[in-house]
């Protein structure tokens, strides 16, 4: 099973990586605007950045694209692993997880792209859409809960992205009764996804810290 279980790995991490490296806010600015919106603003290649720039269509087409592609590598990676480790006690869905990992460095680390992509928050988004709706309703209110109270998007994707971890974890074990060795893999999973999200808004922390960070009531 060890030499499956790692070949499985492998596989989901390249698919994952690759899907996740397809960066819709670069080819949506390059093709339709003419530019490159990480020379805006943030420097990010996310939905965020998009809006601000381009405005709601750009945002809304990038929103779409990073979420879908976080779903498509998620259940590409569960397949993967229930084709390769049928009754090893490994549940499929821990390919999802670790699917769900490399989409995100994908999209911040993309490797036709120079290595400059995204914060993550929309892929990791439909990660968790495609393998558990209910966590993604749950961090979806709580975000928006925050955002009518402080207006600021990158407040909010950090929080969920630390609570992330603990709903995943409680979701497998308690609704899905999952075993010990998947919530296990499904929390070491979570809580990297949840952590790089965490760091690549290391300048907006800065920027929280400092009460600069842009706020949706200001006008440029």
């Amino acid at each position: 099973m060890g030499f499956k279980l790692i070949l499985a790995c492998i596989l989901v991490a390249i698919e994952a990586y690759l899907l996740g490296s397809i960066v819709f806010g670069i080819l949506i600015s390059k093709h339709f605007c003419h530019d490159d919106v990480r020379t805006h603003g943030s420097g990010s290649a996310g939905m965020t950045n998009m809006l601000r720039n381009y405005g709601k269509a750009a945002g809304a087409a990038t929103a779409v694209g990073d979420v879908a592609k976080g779903a498509v590598a998620v259940i590409l990676g569960r397949l993967i692993f229930e084709w390769m480790l049928p009754g090893t006690g490994i549940e499929p869905i821990c390919g999802a997880y670790l699917a769900g990992i490399f989409a995100v460095i994908g999209h911040t680390l993309p490797i036709y792209f120079g290595f400059k992509g995204g914060k993550g928050v929309l892929v990791g988004a439909g990660a968790i859409l495609a393998t558990s709706p209910i966590i993604v309703v749950a961090l979806l209110v709580i975000f928006l809960i925050e955002f009518a109270i402080t207006r600021i998007v990158s407040l909010g994707s950090i929080i969920v992205a630390g609570l992330y971890p603990v709903l995943a974890i409680l979701y497998w074990w308690l609704w899905e009764g999952a075993n010990l060795p998947s919530l296990v893999f499904i929390g070491v999973c979570a809580a990297i996804m949840g952590g790089m999200v965490i760091y690549m808004h290391r300048t907006n922390i800065q920027r929280l810290h400092d009460g600069t960070e842009y706020r949706f009531t200001k006008k440029k």
